[in-house]
């Protein structure tokens, strides 16, 4: 019969994790991941981006673990607003979502690193590890992407969709999520006006000649993997 691992006692030193995650059974499944080790423990846990916004201020984590996919703002503009309240604070992204699309949006709005939640346990502990000691944690493929990117070498593939703005990508996926543009301004807290401006700009990047390609092609798209080459 197996021996049954014991946990290391908890300590003075541990690093405090907030996670944002709408979904109460992955926060219960990353809670326990993140409580069995003896460096780090979960302070706390938030559901949506105003949740976050106050825990960190209550808190004051360490680290926060932030799902792309909130209700109402998104992950993607919470890390933005997190950054600008709280610029020491380190943000580790962890997603269902295609990395080739996401990741570098996430760390361009300032997060430390991205995961996805197909990641076995032990790799969710080495990223949080990897980004408390100041460096960021994005897979081999990624990394080599960025590397290719700043030493000015083309990229193997380059998606329409990466020359979409963070507005415009994340209007293109409520659209695919089948929301209207009336539904679209409520969420995002942006005029009807400024929704079809963006929507007008993202038929023109992707070279969509209607409304209808343009939906058709969202709901489509599987989260957009088609074009990232998958």
């Amino acid at each position: 019969m197996a021996k049954r691992k014991l946990l290391a006692p908890k300590t003075g030193a541990q690093k405090k994790i907030l996670i944002v995650d709408d979904h109460p059974m992955m926060r219960e499944g990353l809670s326990g991941v993140i409580n069995h080790e003896s460096d780090m423990t979960v302070c706390g846990v938030s559901e949506n981006a105003n949740q976050a916004m106050d825990a960190v201020q209550r808190l004051a984590p360490d680290l926060a673990l932030v799902d792309i996919t909130l209700p109402g703002k998104s992950g993607l503009e919470l890390v933005k607003d997190l950054k600008a309240m709280h610029p020491r604070l380190v943000i580790l992204a962890i997603s269902m979502h295609d990395e080739s699309l996401y990741a570098e949006r996430m760390l361009r709005a300032g997060a430390n690193g991205y995961i996805t939640k197909q990641q076995p346990p032990e790799e969710l502990v080495k990223a949080i590890r990897q980004v408390l000691d100041n460096n960021l944690y994005v897979s081999r493929e990624v990394s080599e992407k960025l590397l290719r990117r700043f030493s000015g070498q083309p990229a193997k593939i380059q998606s329409p969709l990466d020359n979409l703005t963070d507005r415009e990508f994340e209007i293109l996926g409520l659209i695919g999520q089948g929301k209207s543009p009336k539904e679209i301004a409520r969420q995002l807290h942006i005029s009807g006006k400024t929704v079809a401006v963006h929507s007008a700009n993202v038929r023109q990047k992707l070279n969509l000649k209607s409304t209808a390609q343009l939906i058709r092609f969202a709901v489509q798209s599987e989260d957009f993997k088609a074009l990232a080459g998958d």
